[in-house]
């Protein structure tokens, strides 16, 4: 008799265990096959971010990211690309002789070349930025690579001119995230600008004139360059120079270095 209930509840027992597994097994079917629901759609969607925009960086950065200075009756020209024996020298000229101090943005694999015209850029009275080493896009390399190329290029000019530039300008004013949290954990500001003059174009003297006076207001930071890849044609915008500085002189208009525009030091 014994043995008879012993088998009776060794069969009830396998009973349940086979009534478990089925209902287990068609509860994980049924939730696989389950429609993606609202809370689902967006957790999955927010698990990859987007890059936030050069606009978006700079409000997020605001005291890091700067592209123009407060509204007052000032203007910053800035000049990238340097230094290059065909177009700088001109520029420095028209500088001179027009009473007005400017930023360049310095170019590490030139001035290893043309150390005695970036020592003339400085002795001017003109302030030095740095434009990265060998002039790359910077939103798709890593930090690592970003701070190789400005660490590389302000230790040629340290040399040079005697000291670290605190003010960036990415080449194509392209940059991450990263790096921007980088350059302000470290002490630098990004600079890009407001104004663009459209002169590695090759555009004619009155193109020129136009995109920059068109576009200028108080604060402004204008982008011009000084120097050029081979076959560059600059003519337009050095002819342009005088004629921009004498009209917006007539406006009220007072010229700064990118430090004095923005209230910051101008090295590390």
């Amino acid at each position: 008799m014994s043995n008879k209930i012993m088998r009776l509840r060794l069969l009830v027992t396998t009973l349940v265990i086979i009534l478990i597994t089925l209902v287990t097994c068609h509860a994980t079917v049924q939730a696989y096959h389950k429609p993606v629901t609202e809370d689902m759609a967006t957790e999955t969607s927010n698990s990859v971010e987007e890059p936030l925009s050069l606009g978006e960086l700079r409000k997020k950065y605001s005291e890091t990211f700067k592209f123009r200075g407060p509204e007052v009756k000032q203007i910053a020209l800035t000049f990238d690309d340097v230094p290059d024996p065909r177009f700088t020298p001109k520029v420095l000229e028209i500088l001179r002789k027009q009473g007005v101090k400017a930023t360049f943005f310095v170019v590490g694999s030139r001035a290893q070349k043309h150390p005695d015209l970036l020592r003339q850029i400085h002795l001017n009275g003109h302030l030095i930025g740095n434009h990265s080493y060998s002039h790359p896009q910077f939103k798709n390399r890593s930090v690592k690579q970003f701070q190789n190329e400005i660490q590389r290029t302000e230790k040629i000019i340290q040399r040079t001119i005697g000291y670290r530039p605190k003010l960036i300008r990415p080449p194509y004013g392209e940059i991450n995230e990263g790096q921007v949290k980088w350059a302000k954990l470290n002490g630098y500001k990004i600079i890009n600008w407001n104004v663009d003059s459209l002169d590695w174009k090759g555009l004619g003297k009155e193109k020129v004139k136009a995109n920059i006076l068109n576009a200028v207001g108080p604060g402004s930071i204008v982008l011009q360059h000084a120097g050029g890849g081979v076959g560059s044609n600059l003519s337009g915008s050095i002819e342009a120079l005088p004629d921009v500085i004498q009209s917006l002189r007539a406006k009220g208009y007072h010229f700064v270095t990118l430090d004095e525009l923005l209230h910051t030091k101008k090295y590390k």
